[in-house]
């Protein structure tokens, strides 16, 4: 299993990584930044995680 690394402060919001992967991603009601919900990440969602990280156009979100 991979771990998640999010950081808030370099996130814009776009919401890609939950569009991607809405069962491991959410967005923060207050600021609108990404908020993990799973972590680790089962196997079964490894892909689309990295997939959500290189979709990511801020770059705040990274596999361990």
């Amino acid at each position: 299993m991979v771990k998640i690394k999010a950081d808030t402060t370099v996130c814009i919001g776009a919401g890609m990584c939950a569009l991607t992967v809405p069962e491991v991603f959410d967005q923060s009601e207050e600021e609108g930044t990404v908020v993990v919900l799973v972590n680790p990440v089962p196997e079964d969602r490894e892909a689309a995680v990295r997939r959500a990280v290189q979709l990511c156009p801020s770059g705040a979100i990274s596999v361990l």
